[in-house]
Protein backbone atom coordinates (compact mmCIF):
# COMPACT_ATOMS: atom_id res chain seq x y z
CA UNK A 1 0.00 0.00 0.00
CA UNK A 2 1.34 3.42 -0.94
CA UNK A 3 1.52 6.56 1.15
CA UNK A 4 -1.97 8.08 0.83
CA UNK A 5 -2.32 11.84 0.28
CA UNK A 6 -5.66 13.63 0.07
CA UNK A 7 -5.49 16.89 -1.91
CA UNK A 8 -7.98 19.77 -1.95
CA UNK A 9 -7.96 23.52 -2.59
CA UNK A 10 -10.23 26.58 -2.70
CA UNK A 11 -9.49 27.82 -6.24
CA UNK A 12 -11.45 25.02 -7.91
CA UNK A 13 -10.61 21.69 -9.50
CA UNK A 14 -9.19 23.23 -12.70
CA UNK A 15 -6.84 25.69 -10.94
CA UNK A 16 -3.24 25.71 -12.13
CA UNK A 17 -1.96 25.62 -8.55
CA UNK A 18 -3.89 22.44 -7.77
CA UNK A 19 -2.78 20.73 -10.98
CA UNK A 20 0.83 21.81 -10.31
CA UNK A 21 0.61 20.29 -6.83
CA UNK A 22 -0.75 17.00 -8.15
CA UNK A 23 1.95 16.86 -10.82
CA UNK A 24 4.68 17.39 -8.21
CA UNK A 25 3.30 14.76 -5.84
CA UNK A 26 3.04 12.19 -8.62
CA UNK A 27 6.79 12.51 -9.11
CA UNK A 28 7.34 10.99 -5.65
CA UNK A 29 7.77 7.25 -5.21
CA UNK A 30 5.17 5.05 -3.49
CA UNK A 31 2.56 7.80 -3.19
CA UNK A 32 -1.19 7.48 -3.89
CA UNK A 33 -2.95 10.76 -4.65
CA UNK A 34 -6.69 11.38 -4.25
CA UNK A 35 -8.06 14.79 -5.22
CA UNK A 36 -11.38 16.15 -3.98
CA UNK A 37 -11.71 19.82 -4.89
CA UNK A 38 -14.53 22.35 -5.23
CA UNK A 39 -16.22 22.52 -8.63
CA UNK A 40 -16.09 26.33 -8.42
CA UNK A 41 -13.72 28.84 -6.88
CA UNK A 42 -14.35 29.20 -3.13
CA UNK A 43 -11.68 31.72 -2.15
CA UNK A 44 -12.20 33.38 1.26
CA UNK A 45 -15.00 30.95 2.16
CA UNK A 46 -13.34 30.24 5.51
CA UNK A 47 -14.01 27.04 7.43
CA UNK A 48 -17.58 26.68 6.18
CA UNK A 49 -19.66 23.55 5.64
CA UNK A 50 -22.68 23.31 3.35
CA UNK A 51 -25.72 22.36 5.45
CA UNK A 52 -28.68 23.73 3.47
CA UNK A 53 -28.42 21.73 0.22
CA UNK A 54 -27.13 18.33 -0.92
CA UNK A 55 -23.66 17.86 -2.40
CA UNK A 56 -22.58 15.63 -5.27
CA UNK A 57 -19.25 14.07 -6.24
CA UNK A 58 -18.42 14.25 -9.96
CA UNK A 59 -15.56 12.12 -11.27
CA UNK A 60 -12.99 13.98 -13.36
CA UNK A 61 -10.50 11.13 -13.76
CA UNK A 62 -9.25 8.22 -11.64
CA UNK A 63 -9.03 9.30 -7.99
CA UNK A 64 -9.87 12.89 -8.97
CA UNK A 65 -13.26 14.32 -8.02
CA UNK A 66 -14.93 17.70 -7.98
CA UNK A 67 -17.61 18.45 -5.41
CA UNK A 68 -20.52 20.31 -6.96
CA UNK A 69 -20.66 23.74 -5.24
CA UNK A 70 -18.79 22.37 -2.22
CA UNK A 71 -16.28 24.19 0.00
CA UNK A 72 -12.80 22.88 0.86
CA UNK A 73 -14.14 21.78 4.26
CA UNK A 74 -16.98 19.93 2.52
CA UNK A 75 -14.44 18.23 0.26
CA UNK A 76 -12.35 16.95 3.16
CA UNK A 77 -15.33 16.03 5.34
CA UNK A 78 -17.07 14.03 2.61
CA UNK A 79 -13.85 12.44 1.32
CA UNK A 80 -13.17 11.06 4.78
CA UNK A 81 -16.71 9.75 5.23
CA UNK A 82 -17.02 8.16 1.77
CA UNK A 83 -13.67 7.52 0.05
CA UNK A 84 -11.53 6.90 3.14
CA UNK A 85 -14.03 4.93 5.21
CA UNK A 86 -11.64 2.16 6.27
CA UNK A 87 -8.26 3.91 6.23
CA UNK A 88 -7.53 7.60 6.70
CA UNK A 89 -5.08 9.32 4.39
CA UNK A 90 -1.56 9.64 5.76
CA UNK A 91 -1.39 13.33 4.84
CA UNK A 92 -3.68 16.09 3.61
CA UNK A 93 -2.43 18.98 1.44
CA UNK A 94 -4.56 22.01 0.57
CA UNK A 95 -3.36 24.24 -2.31
CA UNK A 96 -1.35 25.40 -4.08
CA UNK A 97 -3.36 28.55 -3.51
CA UNK A 98 -3.11 31.43 -5.97
CA UNK A 99 -2.20 34.26 -3.59
CA UNK A 100 -0.97 34.60 -0.03
CA UNK A 101 -2.49 33.29 3.19
CA UNK A 102 -0.67 35.14 5.98
CA UNK A 103 -1.60 36.83 9.24
CA UNK A 104 -5.31 37.04 10.02
CA UNK A 105 -6.11 36.23 6.39
CA UNK A 106 -5.79 32.63 7.57
CA UNK A 107 -9.24 33.00 9.14
CA UNK A 108 -10.78 33.89 5.76
CA UNK A 109 -8.84 31.30 3.81
CA UNK A 110 -10.55 28.29 2.26
CA UNK A 111 -7.07 26.86 1.66
CA UNK A 112 -6.24 26.99 5.37
CA UNK A 113 -9.73 25.67 6.15
CA UNK A 114 -9.04 22.50 4.17
CA UNK A 115 -6.03 21.86 6.42
CA UNK A 116 -8.08 22.77 9.52
CA UNK A 117 -10.67 20.16 8.60
CA UNK A 118 -7.90 17.62 8.15
CA UNK A 119 -6.38 18.10 11.59
CA UNK A 120 -9.84 18.01 13.18
CA UNK A 121 -9.91 14.41 11.93
CA UNK A 122 -6.39 13.67 13.22
CA UNK A 123 -4.76 13.82 9.78
CA UNK A 124 -1.41 15.61 9.42
CA UNK A 125 -2.16 18.58 7.17
CA UNK A 126 -0.42 21.30 5.16
CA UNK A 127 -1.83 24.44 3.54
CA UNK A 128 0.43 25.90 0.85
CA UNK A 129 0.03 29.23 -0.96
CA UNK A 130 1.94 31.03 -3.70
CA UNK A 131 2.25 34.77 -3.02
CA UNK A 132 2.04 36.39 -6.43
CA UNK A 133 1.84 39.49 -8.53
CA UNK A 134 -1.71 39.41 -9.90
CA UNK A 135 -0.61 41.27 -13.01
CA UNK A 136 0.65 37.80 -14.01
CA UNK A 137 -2.61 35.83 -14.22
CA UNK A 138 -0.89 32.45 -14.66
CA UNK A 139 1.76 32.47 -11.95
CA UNK A 140 4.78 30.20 -11.58
CA UNK A 141 4.45 27.36 -9.07
CA UNK A 142 7.85 25.70 -9.55
CA UNK A 143 9.29 26.79 -6.19
CA UNK A 144 6.07 25.75 -4.44
CA UNK A 145 6.31 22.35 -6.14
CA UNK A 146 9.89 21.85 -5.00
CA UNK A 147 9.02 22.95 -1.48
CA UNK A 148 6.04 20.66 -1.06
CA UNK A 149 8.02 17.66 -2.30
CA UNK A 150 10.74 18.35 0.28
CA UNK A 151 8.18 18.65 3.07
CA UNK A 152 6.30 15.52 2.05
CA UNK A 153 9.49 13.47 1.92
CA UNK A 154 10.49 14.68 5.41
CA UNK A 155 7.07 13.75 6.77
CA UNK A 156 6.87 10.45 4.86
CA UNK A 157 10.30 9.34 6.06
CA UNK A 158 9.82 10.51 9.63
CA UNK A 159 6.99 11.95 11.67
CA UNK A 160 4.72 14.95 11.29
CA UNK A 161 6.40 17.66 13.38
CA UNK A 162 3.27 19.05 15.09
CA UNK A 163 0.89 17.82 17.80
CA UNK A 164 -2.82 17.23 17.25
CA UNK A 165 -4.98 20.06 15.88
CA UNK A 166 -2.04 21.95 14.44
CA UNK A 167 -1.17 22.29 10.75
CA UNK A 168 1.62 23.76 8.66
CA UNK A 169 0.80 26.97 6.80
CA UNK A 170 3.33 27.48 4.00
CA UNK A 171 3.72 30.63 1.90
CA UNK A 172 6.04 30.85 -1.12
CA UNK A 173 7.66 34.20 -2.10
CA UNK A 174 6.57 35.80 -5.38
CA UNK A 175 10.06 36.20 -6.85
CA UNK A 176 10.62 32.64 -8.00
CA UNK A 177 13.66 33.80 -10.02
CA UNK A 178 15.48 34.07 -6.68
CA UNK A 179 14.50 30.54 -5.66
CA UNK A 180 18.12 29.43 -5.33
CA UNK A 181 18.49 31.81 -2.37
CA UNK A 182 15.10 31.15 -0.75
CA UNK A 183 15.38 29.62 2.74
CA UNK A 184 12.69 27.78 4.66
CA UNK A 185 12.04 29.92 7.74
CA UNK A 186 9.84 29.07 10.71
CA UNK A 187 7.59 32.06 11.32
CA UNK A 188 4.62 33.29 13.29
CA UNK A 189 1.49 34.79 11.74
CA UNK A 190 1.96 38.53 11.30
CA UNK A 191 -0.43 41.34 12.15
CA UNK A 192 -2.39 42.27 9.02
CA UNK A 193 -3.31 45.92 8.54
CA UNK A 194 -6.76 46.10 6.98
CA UNK A 195 -8.76 48.83 5.29
CA UNK A 196 -12.19 48.92 3.71
CA UNK A 197 -12.08 48.76 -0.07
CA UNK A 198 -15.26 48.32 -2.08
CA UNK A 199 -16.27 49.50 -5.54
CA UNK A 200 -19.81 50.50 -6.45
CA UNK A 201 -21.19 49.84 -9.93
CA UNK A 202 -24.61 50.02 -11.54
CA UNK A 203 -26.29 47.56 -13.85
CA UNK A 204 -28.26 48.71 -16.94
CA UNK A 205 -31.36 49.19 -14.76
CA UNK A 206 -29.51 51.57 -12.47
CA UNK A 207 -29.36 49.14 -9.53
CA UNK A 208 -26.24 49.37 -7.41
CA UNK A 209 -23.95 46.44 -6.68
CA UNK A 210 -20.52 46.19 -5.07
CA UNK A 211 -17.21 44.44 -5.63
CA UNK A 212 -14.98 43.93 -2.62
CA UNK A 213 -11.50 45.18 -3.44
CA UNK A 214 -8.07 43.67 -2.88
CA UNK A 215 -6.02 45.21 -0.09
CA UNK A 216 -2.27 45.77 -0.30
CA UNK A 217 -0.26 43.25 1.74
CA UNK A 218 0.49 45.56 4.66
CA UNK A 219 1.64 43.90 7.89
CA UNK A 220 3.44 44.67 11.10
CA UNK A 221 5.22 42.50 13.66
CA UNK A 222 3.35 41.47 16.79
CA UNK A 223 4.67 43.17 19.91
CA UNK A 224 6.62 40.95 22.28
CA UNK A 225 7.09 38.15 19.76
CA UNK A 226 10.51 36.72 19.10
CA UNK A 227 11.44 35.47 15.66
CA UNK A 228 10.00 36.79 12.42
CA UNK A 229 6.54 36.96 10.93
CA UNK A 230 5.33 35.22 7.80
CA UNK A 231 5.21 38.55 6.00
CA UNK A 232 8.81 39.43 6.89
CA UNK A 233 10.00 36.09 5.53
CA UNK A 234 8.11 36.61 2.26
CA UNK A 235 9.27 40.22 2.00
CA UNK A 236 12.87 39.03 2.16
CA UNK A 237 12.34 36.39 -0.53
CA UNK A 238 12.16 33.38 1.78
CA UNK A 239 9.66 30.57 2.31
CA UNK A 240 7.44 31.00 5.36
CA UNK A 241 6.39 27.93 7.37
CA UNK A 242 4.02 28.75 10.22
CA UNK A 243 2.58 26.24 12.70
CA UNK A 244 -1.11 27.06 13.19
CA UNK A 245 -3.26 25.64 15.96
CA UNK A 246 -7.04 25.67 16.20
CA UNK A 247 -7.29 26.66 19.87
CA UNK A 248 -8.20 30.34 19.68
CA UNK A 249 -8.70 30.81 23.42
CA UNK A 250 -7.08 34.02 24.68
CA UNK A 251 -5.39 32.42 27.71
CA UNK A 252 -3.46 35.57 28.70
CA UNK A 253 -6.76 37.43 29.10
CA UNK A 254 -8.55 34.85 31.25
CA UNK A 255 -7.43 36.15 34.65
CA UNK A 256 -8.16 39.76 33.71
CA UNK A 257 -11.59 38.73 32.44
CA UNK A 258 -12.28 36.81 35.63
CA UNK A 259 -11.40 39.85 37.73
CA UNK A 260 -13.59 42.05 35.50
CA UNK A 261 -16.62 39.73 35.76
CA UNK A 262 -16.26 39.53 39.56
CA UNK A 263 -16.11 43.28 40.05
CA UNK A 264 -19.12 44.76 41.81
Amino acid sequence: MGYKILVTNDDGYEAKGLLSLVKALRELDDVEITVVAPANEKSACGHSLTLIRPLRFIGVEDNFFKLDDGTPSDCVYLALSTIFVDTKPDLLISGINRGSNMGEDITYSGTAAGAMEGVLHDIPSIAISQVMDFSDPEGDFTLAQETIKKLVLKIKEGLFPLPEREFLNVNIPPDIDAKEDAKMLITYAGYRLYANDSHVHRNPRGEEYYWLGLHPLNFSARRGNEGISDYEAIRDGNISITPIHLDMSAYKSMNALKEWIEQK
